[in-house]
C-alpha cells in the first residue's frame, strides 16, 4: 500500500546493502570476516569446554569468561550469516519482524556482554582489594544472580525499541537500509514521521547500560591499581597486575572500538558510509575474534589446557 507521496506503509520486506560504496568489492570482504567469525567459533567454544570439563576453574573468574564466550558466539551468529549471505550470494532480503528481531539480539547480547565485562572487572576489585571475602562474596547463587540479572537488564532495556518502531513508525520514506545488518538507527531513520522518541530511547539506553557500566569499571580499576602499587613487595604488585592485563586488554577493545563506532555514526556526517559500516561491522566481529587469543596468551591456565588439548592429539596421531 503506497500514500501518494511515494512512501511504503509497514513494509514487509527490507532490503540490506551490505556496505555502501564497496558493494563492487564485498564479495571479498567477506573471506576475513568469515575467517575472524569461524575463529571466534572455535576460540570461544575451546574456552567453553576447558572451563565446563576442568573443575579447577569452576572459579569466578572463568565462570565469567565462560559467559564472555557464550555471549560472543551468539553475538557474532546473530549478524555474519546473513552478512555473508548478502556479500556473497547477493541475498539482501529480510522481512521486517526478522529484522526487528536481528536488532533486538543484537543489541541485547551487546548489553549482556558489556555486563559480565563489568562483572568481571568487580570479581578483579574483590579477589585484589578484598581478597579474604572473594569467596564469600561471589558465592554461586551471587553468580547466578549476576548472570540473569545482566541478560535481563539487556533484554528488557532492549525491549521497548521494538515496540517504538513496531507501533510508532507507520510509513517510511524507503525499504533499502544502507548497511550490512538491522542496527536500531539505521531502521529508524527509513521512517518519515518524527523519530524524536526513538532516538532518546536509544541514546537513554546506550548510556544505561554501557555508559553505567564503563563508569563502574573504570572505578573499579582505579581503585584496583591504588591497592596494588601499594603492595610492599614488588613481584606480589607484578602478580597483581598480571592477573586484570587480560581483562584490561578485552575492556578497552569493546569500548573504545564501540564508542568510536557509536560517535562517528551520530555525529561523523563527514566521514563517508562505508566508514561507519566497517567500523561497525569491526565493533561486532573483532571483541569475540579476540577475546579467546587474549585469555589463551595472558591467562596461564587457560594456556596449559589448551596446549595439554594440541599435544594429546598430537600423540592420538602419531
Amino acid at each position: 500500500m503506497l500514500r501518494p507521496n511515494g512512501s511504503v506503509f509497514m513494509p514487509s520486506v527490507l532490503t540490506l546493502i551490505g556496505i555502501p560504496g564497496l558493494e563492487s568489492v564485498q564479495c571479498w570482504i567477506g573471506i576475513p570476516f568469515c575467517v575472524m567469525y569461524l575463529m571466534a567459533i572455535f576460540g570461544n567454544t575451546l574456552i567453553l569446554v576447558i572451563i565446563k570439563f576442568e573443575n579447577s576453574l569452576h572459579s569466578p573468574m572463568y565462570i565469567f569468561l565462560a559467559m564472555l564466550g557464550a555471549t560472543d558466539i551468539a553475538l557474532s551468529t546473530c549478524i555474519l550469516p546473513k552478512m555473508l549471505g548478502i556479500f556473497w550470494f547477493h541475498l539482501i532480503e529480510i522481512s521486517f519482524e526478522a529484522c526487528l528481531l536481528q536488532m533486538w539480539l543484537l543489541h541485547s547480547f551487546q548489553g549482556i556482554e558489556s555486563g559480565v565485562l563489568l562483572a568481571m572487572a568487580l570479581d578483579r576489585y574483590v579477589a585484589i582489594c578484598n581478597p579474604l571475602r572473594h569467596a564469600s562474596i561471589f558465592s554461586q547463587k551471587l553468580l547466578t544472580h549476576i548472570g540473569v540479572g545482566v541478560t535481563l537488564r539487556a533484554a528488557i532495556l532492549g525491549a521497548p525499541c521494538l515496540v517504538l518502531i513496531k507501533y510508532r513508525l507507520k510509513f517510511y520514506r524507503t525499504t533499502v537500509i544502507s548497511h550490512s545488518y538491522c542496527e536500531h538507527m539505521a531502521i529508524v531513520k527509513l521512517a518519515i514521521e518524527d523519530i524524536r522518541i526513538n532516538k532518546i530511547y536509544g541514546l537513554f539506553v546506550a548510556f544505561a547500560i554501557l555508559g553505567f557500566d564503563i563508569i563502574f569499571i573504570t572505578l573499579s580499576y582505579i581503585q584496583i591499581f591504588i591497592t596494588v602499587f601499594q603492595l610492599p613487595q614488588k613481584e606480589a604488585r607484578l602478580k597483581a597486575f598480571n592477573t586484570c592485563i587480560a581483562h584490561i586488554c578485552v575492556f578497552l577493545q569493546f569500548y573504545l572500538l564501540g564508542f568510536f563506532s557509536f560517535f562517528t555514526h551520530r555525529f561523523g556526517s563527514h566521514i563517508p558510509p562505508y566508514v561507519h559500516i566497517l567500523l561497525s561491522n569491526l565493533y561486532l566481529l573483532v571483541p569475540p575474534f579476540l577475546n579467546p587469543i587474549v585469555y589463551g596468551v595472558k591467562t596461564k591456565q587457560i594456556r596449559d589446557h589448551v596446549l595439554t588439548i594440541f599435544v594429546c592429539s598430537k600423540h592420538l596421531n602419531h
